[in-house]
Formats: structure tokens, sequence, C-alpha cells
């Protein structure tokens, strides 16, 4: 038929709902975690009282037999004399030392300790802890903070940074992370770090100068440091004469240097390229153009062009809904146009879905160009749900406004997406359009509406454009991804930056192509 040869492309118009929550791994669930540590603590201190308690009692009992046993030694015999005294001696012998016995076995751990194993499995696993540890390194690289401002807690949107230092025990765990990846340009920095931390008088109970610094000399070897590599082992030799590994590594450190010297005599280009080190290269071409407009540097708009950017509003052709009321739109670009619509969602309506979503909150999937099977990726970190109309009146008001604002047909659309982008979390450059396998439509608009403001980081950036969006609560940001025509709007290229400080929910609807023939029309030319 006609239809099945049509190419439907969901439409890109982003509308994102933005709102303050906990913090994360995936801060909606992480909150969650803070409530259940919170508890634990609660539980924990009752269990101390209940201890202090059984002490009492027993300091007491002892106090009171002290006292007594003074005065019966100095006269045995005398004491022993009075009925009364030899009748109490054979009761306590007989009751009350076996109650003291009882008491002092009473186990009053029982409550906290079935507390906490019934909490434990919500608890965070080895690769949460993993995934938050790179997190952090990806924030580090993305916004170029150096390791003292992360370890001090001092980043862009944070008022009390003494509530988020990092301890030498914790700087550590950071490079051991970054080693078991064989990212050893992260290792120098995290080992270089605690060891500054530990020189600077912070205490730690798990980890010595001598452990560091054995990392330390290893993760510089390996990016061809010798030279520091065998300052390094020095040093630990000192702390440590008898070290095995590093008596071994110092002698071949010595000789690999004395070979590299002499080869390196008077060819300035092998010299350079030794002195040339840092992160490894990237799989993404666009990294530092992405990372740049996340820093919100290299924007790419001239003050002409801004000059003809507007705020107006906006009835969408005189819509019976919005010509009384007419929405608030600001232009945020204009090759390619994306505009952002103001207010467009209440607090309310923002938290319902928020509460619906939460408990389906799955990590979000990309679909495989080859297969087209869905499947997460390390360049995609974040949580996602899918709601339905006819699953609460809130989400079918909002796809309702979708409709009304846009002048498209959601009837085709996908389902409301949620997403949760907790501290570290990000899409990296990507397009929105794309053939679908089975009815081969397209994606042609995504509509994301913000649902929280972000205290740092979290923009949408255009790498191709070289234009950043940032999240505001309650607006909807909206462009097409694909001309009239159907063929994708490369200049559409985006990524989600990584979350600094903050948290940040948005709610994604994908319009498809399919449906709107004759509210978009397409036209004669392939970018018309």
């Amino acid at each position: 038929t006609a239809v099945s040869r049509l190419s439907v492309i969901p439409m890109a118009v982003c509308c994102w709902l933005l709102v303050h929550d906990g913090v994360c791994v995936f801060p909606g669930q992480m909150t969650d975690l803070l409530f259940t540590e919170k508890d634990l603590v609660r539980s924990l201190k009752d269990y101390i009282r209940a201890e202090e308690n059984k002490l009492e009692q027993i300091k007491k009992w002892a106090d009171k037999l002290d006292v007594l046993s003074a005065v019966a030694t100095q006269d045995p015999e005398g004491f022993l004399g009075h009925p009364v005294n030899a009748f109490k001696l054979m009761k306590r012998l007989n009751t009350e030392w076996g109650e003291l016995e009882s008491l002092v076995l009473t186990d009053m751990s029982d409550v906290f300790i079935s507390n906490l194993t019934i909490q434990r499995q919500h608890f965070p696993d080895d690769n949460d802890q993993t995934g938050a540890a790179k997190a952090l390194m990806r924030l580090q690289d993305t916004y170029r903070l150096d390791t003292n401002t992360i370890s001090t807690g001092q980043l862009p949107g944070q008022h009390d940074p003494q509530q988020s230092s990092l301890t030498v025990d914790d700087c550590f765990d950071l490079g051991k992370v970054a080693y078991s990846e064989a990212d050893y340009y992260h290792t120098e920095l995290w080992m270089v770090q605690a060891l500054k931390q530990l020189d600077q008088g912070d205490q730690s109970g798990a980890v010595d100068a001598v452990t560091i610094l054995d990392y330390l000399s290893y993760s510089v070897y390996q990016q061809g440091e010798l030279e520091r590599a065998l300052q390094f082992t020095k040093r630990l030799l000192e702390l440590d004469p008898a070290h095995q590994r590093a008596n071994g590594n110092l002698k071949y450190f010595e000789y690999q240097l004395s070979k590299q010297k002499k080869v390196e005599e008077g060819d300035a280009e092998g010299r350079q390229k030794r002195e040339t080190r840092g992160q490894a290269d990237d799989y993404l071409p666009e990294r530092k153009t992405y990372e740049r407009l996340c820093r919100g540097e290299g924007v790419r708009m001239t003050p002409r062009r801004q000059s003809r950017l507007f705020c107006r509003y906006f009835d969408n052709d005189r819509h019976p809904r919005y010509v009384i009321g007419p929405v608030k739109q600001e232009d945020e670009w204009d090759r390619p146009r994306i505009v952002r619509y103001h207010n467009i969602v209440s607090d309310k309506e923002m938290e319902k879905v928020k509460e619906l979503a939460k408990p389906r909150l799955r990590r979000a999937t990309i679909s495989n160009p080859v297969t087209g099977v869905l499947e997460t990726a390390h360049y995609r970190i974040s949580k996602s749900a899918w709601l339905g109309a006819y699953e609460h009146p809130v989400v079918d008001k909002i796809n309702q406004r979708i409709e009304d604002i846009t002048g498209l047909d959601v009837t085709t659309a996908e389902d409301l997406q949620v997403a949760n982008y907790g501290v570290g979390g990000q899409y990296e450059p990507h397009f929105d359009f794309g053939r679908l396998r089975l009815n081969m439509d397209k994606l042609s608009v995504p509509l994301h509406v913000q649902m929280s403001d972000v205290q740092a980081g979290g923009a949408t950036v255009f790498t191709d454009a070289g234009a950043a969006v940032w999240p505001k609560k309650g607006t909807a940001v909206f462009w097409y991804n694909l001309h009239p025509s159907g063929e994708g709007d490369y200049r559409t290229r985006h990524a989600a930056c990584p979350v600094l400080v903050g948290n940040k929910w948005v709610s994604n609807k994908w319009i498809h192509e399919r449906g709107q023939e004759f509210r978009r029309r397409c036209g004669l030319q392939e970018t018309d």
C-alpha cells in the first residue's frame, strides 16, 4: 500500500521535564538509598543504646556487690553469722549470678542485624561502585576538573563542600578502579592525590604510602615516563628497603632508562614522542568539541545571528487552547531551529510523572544499527521508563498538550519516555532519527520536557551546529531532526552532557513521521 511505502520518521521534537531530587548512581533510586541508610543509622543507634543499657545494669550490679564484698571480707565469720546474710549469699550464687550470666549473654544486636540483612538486598554492588567511580572520572575529563577540586568537594553549584570531600582511602579506591581498567592516566592522577593528602597529614586506615607509590610507579611506567617511575620507586624503597617488587623494578627501570637515553641521543623526534603522554586515543572523533560545548565554550553564535533570536507569545496559528492564553516561546538557536516553550508542565504534574516512572526505571538502551536489537551502551548512561496515556490522566494531558503546541499528530507517536540522569549521567553525540526495521518508519521529532533544574552540567549540545541548550525546569525544548522531505538533518547531531552537580529528569516524546503527511508536507528538495 501507499502507507507501507512511506518512510515514516519520528520527528525530533525534544521536550524535557526537569525536577530536583536526591543524588544518584541514578538519583531517583539513590534517594531511596539515602533514606535506607538513615533508617539503618537509627537502628544502629537503637542497638548502641540497648548495649549501653545492658552494660549500665551490669555495672550497677557489680558496684553493689563490690561494696558488699568489701564489707563482708573484713569479718567473714561475723558477716555470715547473721542468718540473713547467709541466706542472701546462697540466693545470689544460686540465682542472681545465673541471671547476670543470662544478661551478659543476651545478644542485643538481633534487631539491628535483622534490619541490615533485609536492607542489604537493596544495596549497590561492586559494579555500581565501579560505575560511580567512572562517572567521577568522566566528569573530571569533561569539565576539566583537577583531582584536588573534586577531592575537596568545591564543585560549581556545591554550597557545602565540607560534606562532599574525599579521604585518602577514597582517592586510592578511585585510582584502583582506573588501574583495573588499564586506565593508567587516571590511576596516576588519583594516586598522586592520595599521596598528597597522606603527606599533608590525612589519616588512612586502609592504605599506606608504600602501596600508593607501588601503583604510581607502575602507572607512570605504562605511560612511558621511565624517569618518574624510577623516582617513585626510589621513594618507595626509602620507606621499605626490602620491598621485593620495587627492588626488581629499580634495576629494570635503570636499565631501560639507560637504553632509552642512548637511542634518543640526537633524536629530537624520539624525545618528543617520549614526552607526549596523556589519555589514550578516543573512539569519538568529536570528543573535544562535545566537551568544550558542555563547559559552555566554543558556542558558535555571532552577535548578528543572536539579534535575530526572539521571545514571543505563541498560539500555534490561533489554536483554540491558546488563543486567549498563548504559551511563551523562546528561540534557542537558528540553524537548526531550536525553540523552548516555557511553563509547559506544572510542578504537580512533574511529580506525578516521576512517581509513576520511578518503580520502572531501567538502564536506557539503544537500537543496534545492524541487528535492530535494543541493548545498553557505555555512551548512554541513564535510566528510563515508558508511560502510556491510559495509565494516568496527567500523562494523557501532557500528550495532548504536545500535540496542541507542535501541531503534530501524536497518535502514531511512542509512549512518553521518562529519563533520569544522575551525577555523571550522559548520552554521547548521536542522531535521533533512524529507520525502524518493522515499518520503515523514522523518528522525526523528539520533544523534551525538562522536569528539573541542574546545579551544574547537564546541557544538551549540538556538536555540528556549535549550540548548547541548558536545562530549565518546566520547559519543553523542540526541534525537527528531519527535513520535510524525510531526509535527516545532520545538523541535529547532539549529546546530553554529564550532570556535574544535581539530578536531571526529562520526559521525551518521540513523534513519528507517519501520520504527519498533511500536517508537515513534504518539500520538493531534499532539504525542504
